[in-house]
């Protein structure tokens, strides 16, 4: 196989595809080769589906040859999240307890939109049960590893996903986005991670964990294939008037750019500031916004989340609390005993908070601020420092993402690198709803210039 699968990009490899130069079903076996030498180490996979990707590589081969075009990701290998249905699985959604479930009936969705394109699923990828995490950590089927240093977290609780694009045994991968599930992943494993507008992407086939926060969404290595797989995965229902992919060039000229000032400015380490005022000088600003009570927002958006999913699970929490994760549980039954009027206080909230966000739009295009507040913790540890205070790193990570998830807004990740630092660290840029085409373009125009690349982590190159 001529082509370097590692390091081209999706475009490319459904490119070589298409002219010939490099067989579907060859891509296939060496993106499979990788996860049968990888995937040990890293757990990013709950399922391999080598026999239904090598089936699709033949059918692709077979197409071409007889002359038709196979498809704009003809032969490029993806992954999803294991809380998407994929046909023939279990949707175990970080589970255990949902192993007795039957299998999946039909693929989800966005699944089904990426095949007919001629993308390669290679399986379901590994998570924090029930999407209730930030960590990756999963105690019924390991731990995701960080493929940069895998004595660290992935994040999560897309960690799986994390795992297996930053690895290089995928292009892309499927995940999902309630507080912050994609983002945080992004930023630890210094990976482009999409979460688009809320209702943008259909959930159908997506396991449900908060009906009014859930996004799908999706990791990538490049903001170009990041673009590419988020136009296909739009299908025919909500389809932007334009593609993405055709404004990308047009970069980030003319855009009013702010960073994001009081709440998104303190509780973190300075590395998450630091690669902040790093973006905005790259992006020529200096300008700031203040998006007033996001500490609120983000109670709010964790009441919500506890009482949503509670009522999700209370039948599977009354008749077998053994069965799952102990901290999943504990947060679970407390989210069973939030009462109506908190809930209700909460919602008209956010819309108040929605309304602020939209009088700032009004004067700016775009927000950045930080994605996760420090570097990736070492996987399984429990505590950190924040603001000279000793706060749980489980419930901490997603302190700047929850604000924006809570009412939203489509977000970027970007991934910022330090010189000597081994660890890579995000930041968000963070458009008004339903422009998906400002924070892709921003993303592109980075990457495009050096000041933000998403690398193969060394050990797997």
């Amino acid at each position: 196989m001529r082509l370097d699968l590692v390091q081209a990009s999706a475009r490319e490899i459904a490119a070589s595809v298409a002219s010939g130069e490099t067989r579907a079903s060859e891509i296939t076996d060496s993106s499979l080769a990788r996860v049968s030498a990888h995937d040990p180490k890293l757990k990013a996979f709950t399922y391999v589906t080598a026999e239904r990707a090598r089936a699709k590589a033949a059918a692709i081969d077979a197409e071409r040859k007889a002359g038709r075009a196979p498809g704009p990701l003809a032969g490029v290998p993806f992954a999803a999240k294991n809380l998407y249905d994929v046909a023939g699985l279990v949707t175990q959604a970080g589970a255990l307890i949902t192993d007795d479930d039957p299998p999946a009936k039909a693929d989800a969705f966005v699944i089904r939109q990426l095949e007919a394109a001629g993308a390669i699923l290679l399986g379901a990828l590994n998570m924090d049960e029930f999407a209730y995490g930030f960590t990756g950590e999963n105690i019924h089927r390991g731990n995701s590893l960080n493929p940069h240093d895998p004595r660290h977290m992935t994040g999560g609780s897309s960690g799986g996903s994390a795992a297996a694009v930053a690895s290089g045994m995928v292009k892309v991968a499927l995940g999902s986005d309630t507080n912050g599930s994609i983002r945080v992943p992004a930023s630890l494993c210094g990976l482009f991670g999409l979460k688009p507008t809320f209702g943008r992407l259909s959930r159908e086939g997506l396991c449900p964990f908060v009906a009014s926060l859930d996004h799908a969404g999706l990791l990538a290595r490049s903001a170009g294939d990041l673009a590419l797989f988020y136009d296909i995965m739009q299908g025919g229902t909500h389809r932007a008037a334009e593609p993405v992919c055709a404004l990308l060039e047009e970069g980030a000229k003319g855009l009013r750019i702010a960073i994001a000032g009081d709440y998104f400015r303190r509780g973190g380490k300075p590395e998450a500031f630091a690669a902040v005022d790093r973006i905005a000088a790259a992006l020529g600003t200096k300008r700031e916004a203040i998006l007033p009570s996001a500490d609120v927002a983000r109670a709010a958006a964790y009441l919500i989340t506890a009482a949503e999913g509670a009522a999700l699970h209370l039948e599977r929490l009354r008749e077998r609390p053994k069965d799952f994760d102990p901290a999943v549980r504990d947060r679970l039954f407390a989210g069973a005993m939030i009462p109506a009027q908190a809930m209700v206080k909460a919602q008209k909230f956010r819309r108040w908070f929605r309304d602020q966000a939209r009088a700032i739009f009004a004067e700016f295009d775009l927000i950045l601020a930080p994605a996760t507040p420090c570097r990736a913790p070492l996987s399984g540890q429990k505590l950190m420092e924040l603001d000279g205070a000793e706060v749980s790193v489980r419930a901490n990570l997603g302190i700047y993402t929850q604000p924006i998830s809570f009412i939203g807004l489509p977000v970027v990740t970007v991934p910022v690198w330090t010189e000597g630092e081994r660890l890579p660290i995000g930041v968000q840029v963070i458009g008004p709803a339903w422009r998906e085409d400002l924070v892709l373009r921003v993303a592109y125009d980075l990457e495009k210039r050096g000041v933000v690349q998403a690398p193969v982590a060394s050990a797997f190159a």
